[in-house]
């Protein structure tokens, strides 16, 4: 059963679209508050996300931001705005579609059901043949975006994940931060390498026996980061 989240802040359609998605088959939470709600979003594990622009806390546009580094799962946004820049910027954000209130829920409910499907067939087209890179002890299945060390699964995040994957493929290469950013990224720093750093020191936490005497993910001061063989 496919799980949705709805972040929405008027109460009654946020049970009209709950009850319309239960009735057709799906398993449905829902969360007012934007903070709350995408804390939920990133911590746990939904199918698909329905997002109200204007809401309390967080805006839509930012958890829509937010949840699209993190996870490529579908993202439907509602709003009573009808603007064509409102729509722009939300699809540039990463949203999958733009509903405007009022809707017909029997068309939410078509929209969600046929953002699920698309989005399985490309899971499953990805899944045809598995890409596997094992350098001492870790194991990155490329294909199904899973890590191991040392035969136990690691959780990592899109970011994190694309990142230790670039960087074994290209063991025994230094990387700039600036370099780094740009190839995870896509594009220029703007001075915020910070980030890489951030998550070179998730990583390490995930894969590292010691972080203080790394074995995998060297720092090379000055300079950036390399995989070691």
């Amino acid at each position: 059963m496919s799980k949705v989240l709805i972040i929405e802040d008027e109460v009654a359609i946020a049970e009209l679209e709950k009850d319309y998605l239960e009735l057709s088959g799906f398993e449905v939470e829902t969360e007012s508050d934007g903070t709350v709600g995408l804390k939920r979003a990133l911590s746990e594990e939904f199918d698909m996300y329905i997002l109200d622009l204007m809401l309390p806390g967080i805006d839509g546009f930012e958890i829509c931001r937010q949840i699209r580094e993190e996870k490529n799962t579908p993202i439907l946004m509602v709003s009573a705005k009808k603007d064509d820049i409102d729509k722009i910027r939300g699809l540039g954000l990463g949203a999958d579609d733009y509903i405007t209130k009022p809707f017909s829920p029997s068309e939410l409910v078509a929209r969600v059901k046929a953002h699920l499907a698309r989005y399985e067939r490309l899971i499953g087209s990805n899944m045809v043949e598995n890409d596997i890179i094992e350098i001492r002890g870790i194991k990155i299945d490329k294909t199904a975006r899973r890590v191991w060390v040392n035969g136990e699964e690691k959780q990592f995040t899109t970011k994190e994940f694309d990142l230790l994957t670039f960087l074994a493929e290209n063991p025994n290469h230094v990387f700039t931060k600036e370099e780094l950013f740009r190839e995870i990224w896509d594009m220029e720093s703007i001075g915020d390498i910070a980030t890489v750093t951030v998550h070179i020191k998730k990583i390490r936490e995930k894969v590292e026996m010691n972080t203080n005497k790394p074995q995998y993910i060297e720092t090379i001061w000055g300079v950036g980061y390399r995989f070691k063989l």
